[in-house]
């Protein structure tokens, strides 16, 4: 068997299993905890801003990135744009989005939580696909993760590579994935209003 058919892309069902229950305990722990300061407060006013600004880098940094993989992802090696900077800029900017929910929340330590279990769940990730994409696309692939990080971006290797064809669907899609890092905002909200007024318990005060 040759090494290209020995091997396979990651199973995109696991990782999303995963960061969906990792996303399950987090919810469930944030329900019955509370920001250390008071939410009234300008530190706790400029914490969350602050995670709805990274949420809304999140974004469109999703959606710049799709632009230029679209459909193409592990049948055509993309290495323009934001691939040039970074070699799996998607998973680098739902970190940032991670990152910016924990901070939604008013809590620097659930931002470092949420943002470290998700680098640890992409980076895991990360390495599966480039074994992957290594045995299908052989020393093209060699070149380019040799001038190309894997997951912290270097902006000084930015660079354009021809056109760049997109794919709507895909576009839409990941922009209905994206909308699930809005919709953190109204539910955080919602739950802060529910601990003020006493109809959620705080078990557990978060800085």
């Amino acid at each position: 068997m040759s090494t290209l058919t020995a091997r396979s892309p990651f199973n995109q069902k696991k990782r999303l299993a995963i960061v969906q229950g990792l996303s399950v305990v987090a919810i469930v722990l944030l329900l019955f905890s509370r920001p250390g300061w008071n939410e009234a407060s300008a530190v706790h006013e400029l914490v969350e801003m602050s995670g709805l600004a990274l949420v809304l880098v999140c974004i469109f940094g999703r959606l710049w990135s799709i632009l230029y993989v679209g459909s193409f992802k592990n049948s055509r090696l993309v290495i323009g744009g934001p691939y040039s900077i970074t070699r799996n800029p998607l998973y680098l900017f739902s970190t940032v989005g991670a990152a910016g929910i924990g901070l939604l929340f008013g809590s620097m330590i659930v931002a470092l939580l949420l943002a470290a279990c998700s680098f640890l769940v992409f980076r895991l990730t990360s390495h599966k696909e480039a074994g992957f994409l290594r045995a299908r696309f052989g020393a093209e692939y060699d070149a380019y993760a040799a001038r190309t990080p894997l997951f912290w971006p270097n902006p000084r290797l930015y660079r354009e590579v021809g056109e760049t064809n997109f794919s709507p669907k895909a576009l839409g899609r990941t922009f209905l994935d994206a909308l699930y890092f809005l919709a953190a905002f109204p539910a955080i909200e919602a739950v802060e209003y529910l601990q003020t007024t006493g109809h959620l318990p705080t078990l557990l005060w978060l800085f």
